[in-house]
């Protein structure tokens, strides 16, 4: 192993997660990511090596399959909080851990209690932290607004499948500058907006 990664191999928490979080996002801003990797003080090459253990723990045995419980545990340690949810029917929790990269977020995994298979696994905003005043299209910046936030802020936002593992796309209409509604497409990568564009 090179000596690049001997420093950050035995590295677990926040920083490895981040890793992950930003490898995914790097397909949409490069730019925001360099500036993220110089705040953490870690090279690009480890980024990518962190995705590539994570990627190989999902694919150990031969078979590619959903993270779960027990993987965001094993990388980030006990949970900040664990919480009851109902999703319809359905009784869950909810596992949040914070992210120092963005203080004003906190990741979030929820499972089926027995089942271990996360539902789902992204950033969201944290308790009392304010977000962002979304009101017109040029409200939405990169990285400034989670999934609930614009779907809130711009109702009713239809949910989409994402493009790739870890990402999402609301389907929604807000106005512009000049108050003309666009109907719209945006997208997310680990539930934090990425960009968006007119449908």
């Amino acid at each position: 192993m090179s000596s690049l990664f001997i420093e950050y191999d035995d590295a677990t928490g926040p920083l490895q997660l981040q890793l992950v979080l930003l490898r995914r996002m790097e397909d949409h801003h490069p730019d925001l990511v360099d500036d993220a990797l110089h705040r953490l003080d870690v090279p690009r090459a480890v980024m990518r090596e962190a995705n590539r253990k994570w990627q190989g723990r999902l694919r150990a045995g031969g078979r590619r399959r959903p993270a779960g419980i027990k993987d965001y545990g094993a990388l980030l340690g006990p949970a900040e909080s664990v919480v009851p949810r109902a999703l319809g029917d359905l009784q869950c929790e909810v596992h949040t851990w914070p992210v120092p990269l963005w203080p004003e977020l906190r990741f979030e995994v929820t499972v089926a209690p027995g089942v271990g298979t996360a539902l789902n696994a992204w950033l969201v905003r944290a308790p009392g932290a304010a977000g962002p005043e979304l009101r017109t299209l040029d409200d939405l910046a990169p990285w400034a607004a989670t999934v609930d936030e614009v779907a809130r802020a711009f109702p009713p936002a239809k949910p989409m499948e994402g493009t790739a593992d870890n990402r999402f796309r609301l389907a929604f209409s807000g106005p512009d500058k000049s108050g003309q509604q666009r109907r719209c497409t945006a997208e997310f990568a680990w539930g934090l907006l990425q960009r968006w564009e007119i449908a």
